[in-house]
């Protein structure tokens, strides 16, 4: 009996082996050693070389006339296309928080990702009749308006025409769902070549609506063929209705996949299978363009990933990345990459910031999140980097171009003169944080050379740039800069490790006095004036934790760096302190506003003309 027992527990065992092998053979995993840390908003991760995170819109409630018009403070879930060479973002706007109708869809263009339109309202406010019952809810609807959700925004028909997608659904109150299969439906609209938009039409409604109280009409009454056939491919696409599946009916026949698993994004495999990911990175494979998957999606190993997005895609060097908030929280906003679009092997910095959250409101969270890039089929840029969308505090709209191939490390000292520089894309080996009100830009300067130009005008965020470095135990770092002002304003530089651990830190303050941090206190290297250009030499030396400062050929003493690390890989240019709110011990929910957030402050500009790294 006992050997039969053995032989049974054997047996057993080899079937889970074998069950498991087969699973790691057909499932997305990541196996590098890289973990986050959510005590900094950075996850101490090395960043992926040159990203450039750009802010395309900033909320402003209490002065619109500033910010295009729109005054709404709850944005979110943005989506991306590239078409007719042009970028197109759209995502969903509220007055206050997430579920609290009205709703809108606003949609920016953008010829080259850094310089955006204005909003224009893509999707409008969509009024339910008055009486209307909800189904399984008590309530009646009075004076209400629906809930604009969508997981998925674009679709370019095999005509070349780029059809855009949005879901009114129906939350009787804040706290009902509008995603329950019980909403209104998706509703869909041609961007056409010239910037104009079709009618809108409905593409899909749910069954417990009643299509005669509807306030547009069904896309088969459209005369245009064209678009009409553009809409039946989506409905024919198994992906793309596979995206659908929380806010459709639960039975909708034309889902393969009825368990209402969220924010699915995918990808093709080389021998032509689906990848799937979801939020919680749960992931199956389909062998059949998404007719149907392998396995119930099951949670990727080694990924981590709560309940928020995250985006794969096959990028333009034939590898493969997927992009999410790798912690329980949703911050940083990370990148992992792999060869064969299974094994994941890095975890590497996209967005390590979280701006402060201006306007509380119902369900928003802290960070950089709700990421989504540019859906197979939907353009390709011809700069060939992957493109990114994601929202800020669900408050903000940002868009991030990342360079392929992704990497983390350079292989010579940096020597540039920005004056040979003309626009913000050519600062290739640079990573950008650029808020519309702290702006990151080529600009000129008084004698007509071009400089990397910092501006600060708010109150509650700034401009960021990092360079990354050769590691180095002993760096000299020289640049040239001209302070506009000497009474407003601070700009920190930073030297630090490749998990971005300051050792030293140097400041133009807002007194004209240009000061380095030693310890708990600062110690004054000298006055500064507006206007005057600074050529400044530091000698770092990582062992003997000290680095000499010489301005403009003049030594001013040397300094002790405040931390330890390991070795010198990145400079840091910031126009504010280093953040640390939220952290890991934040309330979730955050119900009040920020004083003032709308208005700016006198404007702080920093002139960059030129930067040097070397070993000494």
């Amino acid at each position: 009996m006992m050997d039969l027992k053995y032989n049974k527990g054997l047996i057993f065992l080899l079937g889970a082996l074998s069950f498991t092998q087969l699973q790691a053979q057909d499932t997305v995993r990541y196996t590098g050693t890289t973990i986050s840390n959510v005590d900094y908003h950075h996850g101490q991760l090395s960043p992926a070389v040159g990203v450039h995170n750009i802010q395309v819109f900033r909320a402003n409630r209490e002065r619109p006339e500033l910010n295009d018009g729109f005054s709404w403070t709850y944005n979110h879930a943005p989506m991306l296309a590239y078409w007719n060479n042009t970028f197109f973002l759209e995502y969903l706007s509220d007055p206050v928080g997430e579920h609290i109708p009205p709703s809108q869809t606003l949609l920016h263009t953008s010829k080259d990702g850094y310089n955006w339109s204005k909003p224009t309202i893509l999707f409008p406010p969509y009024k339910i009749p008055d009486g209307w019952k909800k189904e399984g809810y008590p309530g009646v609807a009075k004076d209400l308006y629906a809930t604009m959700h969508q997981r998925v925004g674009f679709y370019v028909s095999k005509k070349n025409r780029l059809i855009s997608l949005a879901y009114y659904g129906i939350a009787m109150d804040a706290k009902d769902d509008p995603n329950d299969g019980k909403g209104i439906g998706r509703v869909v609209r041609e961007i056409k070549k010239d910037g104009s938009y079709g009618p809108i039409y409905f593409l899909r409604y749910n069954s417990t609506w009643d299509p005669k109280k509807s306030q547009y009409p069904f896309y088969t009454k459209s005369k245009d063929k064209g678009f009409v056939q553009a809409c039946n491919e989506i409905l024919a696409n198994p992906l793309m209705m596979q995206q659908m599946v929380e806010e459709a009916d639960r039975n909708d026949p034309l889902i393969p996949f009825k368990r209402p698993v969220k924010a699915l994004s995918y990808y093709h495999l080389p021998d032509g299978r689906v990848v799937g990911l979801w939020k919680h990175a749960l992931t199956s494979i389909s062998a059949d363009g998404g007719r149907s998957w392998k396995y119930d999606p099951l949670r990727a190993p080694g990924f981590v990933n709560s309940n928020a997005k995250i985006w794969g895609q096959r990028t333009s060097d034939g590898r493969f990345a997927t992009v999410y908030n790798p912690s329980e929280f949703r911050w940083p906003l990370a990148v992992s990459t792999s060869d064969n679009g299974l094994d994941y092997k890095d975890l590497l910095l996209v967005n390590g910031e979280i701006s402060p959250m201006r306007y509380g409101g119902n369900y928003k969270s802290y960070g950089p999140q709700y990421i989504r890039g540019i859906l197979e089929g939907n353009g390709n840029p011809p700069d060939g980097k992957m493109w990114l969308t994601y929202s800020m505090n669900k408050e903000d709209m940002w868009v991030a171009g990342v360079p392929i191939p992704v990497v983390s490390t350079v292989s010579s000292h940096a020597n540039e003169n920005f004056g040979q520089f003309t626009k913000l894309s050519d600062l290739k080996l640079w990573n950008i944080y650029s808020p519309l009100w702290a702006s990151v830009k080529i600009e000129k300067t008084a004698d007509g050379s071009n400089a990397l130009t910092l501006r600060d005008k708010d109150r509650y965020d700034y401009a960021k740039v990092e360079r990354v470095i050769p590691s180095s135990k002993k760096v000299a770092v020289e640049f040239s800069i001209i302070p506009a002002q000497a009474d407003k304003g601070s700009l920190q530089i930073e030297f630090t490790d490749a998990k971005g651990q300051a050792a030293s830190r140097l400041i133009f303050d807002a007194e004209g006095e240009f000061q380095a941090k030693v310890g708990y206190r600062n110690s004054g290297i000298m006055k500064y004036e507006a206007g005057k250009q600074y050529d400044i030499r530091i000698e770092l030396d990582r062992d003997k934790r000290i680095y000499n400062v010489l301005v403009n050929g003049q030594s001013r003493g040397a300094k002790i760096q405040f931390a330890q690390v390991p070795s010198f890989e990145r400079v840091v240019f910031r126009t504010g302190d280093v953040r640390r709110f939220p952290d890991a011990d934040t309330p979730t929910d955050q119900s009040y506003d920020l004083e003032n957030p709308g208005t700016p402050v006198a404007e702080a500009v920093y002139y960059i003309k030129s930067f040097k790294t070397s070993a000494y």
